[in-house]
Formats: structure tokens, sequence, C-alpha cells
């Protein structure tokens, strides 16, 4: 700009070919100038956006895997918490020597299993966390639904026998249900949204469709768009796969989980 100045001063008055040909070539060069500057900043800012994205995604994953291991602890540090007070709750039962020093060693290795999963736990856990929250399961799904209506949408939930499903699997289908609840709310706005669960041989599968934008010139209002990558994470964890997809003028999101049950389950 200095440059430009100092060269529009040296014109003024000035006769001859220099004095049209000059201001000419600045102006050029100040919009050559703009141009380059335009694309210099939408340049830095579409690679800006495209490191946010990416620093998005990994957060979000990142979290999922967070919330995978407290839960995976929770389940398994329960289970190992049983075992040890059911071979505790056997010492004043008679019983062979050999049966003792067994159900003693499965005692101790028990108390220690569990207490390593705590130390664990403690440093998993994020540092406001005050108490346990709760895993969800199959019974929660009701409340779950129930609360997606505050939001506007209308669910209808159809939970077809399962049989014995495991607590990780359970907690999958939950987030999974949450997760399809809250996108529909976000970009179908009050809308009819269908959950059903059911069992597939050795899956149990849980598929949350809606039936589109509602009428009425609704503004979808997405969120950060990396909800799917950490339902995505939790689902592959287990084995399992997540499907998003259109269906006529909705959305359907679909999780297959494979949950081994006995045969007399099925």
């Amino acid at each position: 700009m200095a440059v430009v100045l100092g060269l529009a001063m040296c014109t003024v008055g000035g006769d001859g070919p220099a004095a049209v040909a000059v201001p000419w070539l600045m102006v050029a060069a100040a919009v050559a100038a703009a141009v380059w500057a335009v694309r210099r900043a939408r340049k830095d800012r579409s690679a800006y956006e495209a490191r946010l994205t990416a620093w998005a995604a990994s957060e979000a994953v990142l979290a999922e895997r967070l919330r995978i291991a407290r839960d995976l602890h929770d389940i398994v540090s329960h289970g190992l918490g049983l075992i040890t007070v059911r071979a505790a709750s056997t010492r004043h039962l008679p019983k062979p020597p050999e049966v003792a020093a067994a159900l003693t060693d499965i005692e101790d290795a028990g108390r220690h299993a569990t207490a390593e999963l705590r130390r664990m736990l403690t440093v998993l856990r994020s540092p406001d966390f005050d108490e346990r929250a709760p895993l969800d399961g199959i019974d929660d799904l009701p409340r779950i639904v129930a609360g997606a209506a505050v939001a506007g949408v209308r669910p209808r939930l159809t939970v077809d026998p399962l049989g014995e499903v495991s607590q990780g699997v359970q907690v999958a289908v939950c987030r999974t249900v949450r997760e399809a609840l809250s996108n529909a709310a976000r970009y179908a706005g009050p809308t009819d949204v269908r959950v059903r669960v059911h069992r597939d041989g050795r899956f149990v599968v849980v598929a949350v469709t809606d039936a589109g934008p509602a009428e009425g010139g609704w503004q979808a209002s997405p969120g950060a768009g990396h909800g799917l990558d950490g339902l995505r994470e939790r689902v592959g964890s287990l084995d399992g796969t997540l499907t998003a997809e259109r269906v006529d003028a909705g959305f359907r999101v679909t999780a297959r989980i494979p949950d081994e049950v006995p045969d007399e389950a099925l």
C-alpha cells in the first residue's frame, strides 16, 4: 500500500504516457494483490477447517474409547467381585483341603484383580466424577426413548424377545439409540421415529429410522458431526458393524452386534 501510494503521488500533475499507464498498472497490481490475498485466506481457512475436523474426530473417538474402557471395567469388576464374594462365602463349609486351597487362591486372585481394576478405573475417570454412574441396559430403553420426546420427535419403541444379552452389548444398544434419536431431533425435527431392537441369530440388531425432516420449513441444527464416529468405535470394539443410510425421505442408523448366547436362550 505504501508503494502504491508513493507511485500515485508521483503521477499527480504529470504528463505523457507514464501518467496514464502507471495508474492502471497500480490498479492491476492492487486487484492482483487482492485476488491473491482472498485465495490465500480461503486456502488457509480450508486447511484450518480440515485440521479442526480431524482433531474433532480424533477427540470423539478417544472419548468414546475411554467410555468403552470405563464401561467394560465396570462390568468386569462386578464379575470379579461376585467371584471373590462367592469364594469367600465357602470358608465355613466343610471341604477337602485341595478344594479349600483352590478357593483361597481364587479369592486372593479375585481381590488383587479387583483392586487393580479399580486403580485403572480411577485413572480413566475424569477428576470431577464423584460417583459411579449406573450402566444403561435394555430395561432403560423405554426411559431413553421417552426422553427423546422432549426434543419434539415422536418415537415408537419395539423390543422383540432377546433372551440373555451381555452387559457390554446392552450398553452399546442404548448408546446407539441415544445417538440416533439425538441426530433425528437435530436434523429432522418433530418427526416420527421408529426404534426396533431384535435378535438375528447370534446378533443383536438395533435400528432407528426417522421419517425425514418435518414439514413447515424445518431448519436443521447439526452438531459437531462426530457422534457417529464415536458410536462406530464402540460398536466396532464389540466386533459389530454400524451403518447410517438414507431411507426414502428419512435416515436410518443400524447396529449389528454379535452376542453369543446359549442355544436354549434363542
